[in-house]
């Protein structure tokens, strides 16, 4: 360590703290870190060039961010009003102008950019103003090798988990900023740049998905449904998984690995090739299924299984099934698991107390099984809640329903979702359809975590 020189008195804490905030790196210089301080400098530095070599600060005449500003003023700008001139087509070809989605993704790069400047600057604030209060109190500076030793020891997974930081930032969170920013504009196949601006448009979508209107109808038909199908498809799936479990388990079957194996077969095949395999079998025209009913006498003409708009619930129950058929090797083979961790001498012990097979398993082993599995059940809920491949390859959403907006009788809200965005272009309303399934998905598998005792130490 360097000791202070007697007879200088060093500035106030805080005076190194206000020069780094004004200039990046000069609190650390006035400190006399100098590696450190010219590393922070050359960042501000760095930043200052990128604005002034994009922007146009020759000539400030007229000077509008849309015409002069950088990568960070043109950026917020464009964030900002997503643009106030559109392009037309001219005979040279489309004239200059702007396109609104491209301007806000910019404005949302410049935004991150700016953030991870801010905490950089308030990180070396922070820093100047401590190393000040170190001196004063002890009149000695760290040299820059000790300074070096001292990072490493300290703050060395934050120097390590920094990179994975910076690009999750840039990656994950810049597609979720834009989805959500989206649902506040009016972005629809009906206004489409570069020929046509989006504008900011509030919670003008939220107030039509969400009111009395056929939107409105549509939304909460379909939510009540989609909740209506997660229930009972986590519940039927685990109910069949934890039947076959037991009887598998039990030491009055033979082969049980054999058992298991082919209860494992609906798992193995992609759920994909399943669901269009059931779809051809339940096919009203053409399905054996149909025609097996009709040739037996059972039916007087052939089932409209999926496209019967009078009889929504066939296609409903069909889907439980075939959902059922492909969740219950899941659960099986997780609470296979769970049912080998029961000791036998639990069970050992209810037969002594007169306990029958059916009491034995209701009291003790389903309560030993849900709590290790009630994690496990909430994540399957919230799978169920966004299965798309099972309704959309089994289904598409039929049979149709005159009285919803793009969407059938068995569309949940992610299948209805997709029909929003890639078949009719309808992305701001899209946007509100997928912040609304956070937010209900989110909230429930909090919520229910919370209160399982799953994650309890008792």
């Amino acid at each position: 360590m360097t000791p202070h020189r007697r007879g200088t008195r060093p500035a106030a804490p805080w005076s190194p703290g206000l020069a780094s905030a004004l200039v990046p790196g000069l609190g650390q210089l006035l400190n006399r870190e100098w590696v450190k301080g010219i590393a922070l400098a050359a960042v501000g530095g760095l930043a200052i060039a990128t604005e002034v070599t994009t922007g146009h600060y020759a000539d400030l005449s007229g000077y509008t961010p849309r015409t002069h500003g950088g990568f960070f003023v043109r950026g917020v700008w464009g964030l900002v009003t997503l643009g106030t001139q559109p392009r037309t087509m001219t005979v040279a070809g489309l004239s200059p102008g702007d396109h609104s989605i491209v301007l806000m993704v910019n404005g949302i790069i410049a935004v991150l950019v700016l953030a991870l400047l801010a905490a950089i600057t308030a990180w070396s604030v922070r820093d100047a103003m401590r190393t000040r209060r170190r001196v004063l109190a002890t009149g000695q500076r760290l040299a820059a090798g000790e300074w070096a030793r001292s990072v490493r020891h300290t703050a060395f997974p934050y120097l390590v988990l920094a990179p994975t930081l910076v690009l999750l930032l840039f990656v994950t969170a810049l597609p979720v900023i834009f989805g959500v920013l989206i649902a506040f504009t009016d972005y629809s196949s009906d206004n489409l740049p570069p020929m046509q601006l989006v504008e900011w448009v509030g919670l003008a979508n939220f107030r039509q998905l969400l009111g009395a209107g056929a939107w409105g109808g549509t939304f909460f038909g379909v939510l009540g449904w989609t909740v209506l199908w997660a229930v009972l498809a986590t519940a039927t799936t685990y109910a069949l998984g934890f039947l076959q479990a037991v009887l598998v388990s039990s030491r009055r079957v033979r082969f049980p690995r054999l058992w298991r194996s082919i209860f494992f077969l609906p798992w193995a095949v992609p759920a994909m090739i399943s669901a269009l395999v059931f779809r051809s079998m339940f096919n009203g025209q053409f399905g054996p299924i149909s025609q097996a009913l009709v040739d037996w006498g059972v039916t007087p003409e052939r089932v409209m299984w999926l496209t019967d708009p009078s009889s929504p619930w066939l296609a409903r129950i069909v889907a439980l099934l075939v959902n059922l058929w492909l969740g219950f090797p899941y659960f099986m083979a997780l609470i296979s698991g769970a049912l080998t961790n029961i000791s036998a001498s639990y069970y050992e012990a209810a037969r002594i107390d007169g306990a029958s097979a059916i009491q034995q398993v209701r009291h003790l082993t389903l309560p030993i099984v849900l709590r290790a599995t009630a994690p496990l059940i909430v994540l399957s809920f919230v799978a169920n809640f966004n299965n798309f491949g099972v309704i959309y390859f089994l289904t598409q959403g039929g049979p149709a329903n005159p009285d919803y907006r793009y969407a059938g009788n068995t569309d949940i809200l992610i299948t209805w979702l997709y029909k929003l965005t890639l078949d009719n272009g309808l992305y701001d309303i899209a946007s509100v359809m997928s912040i609304l399934i956070f937010l209900i998905v989110g909230t429930f598998s909090v919520w229910s975590l919370r209160r399982s005792k799953a994650f309890s130490d008792a």
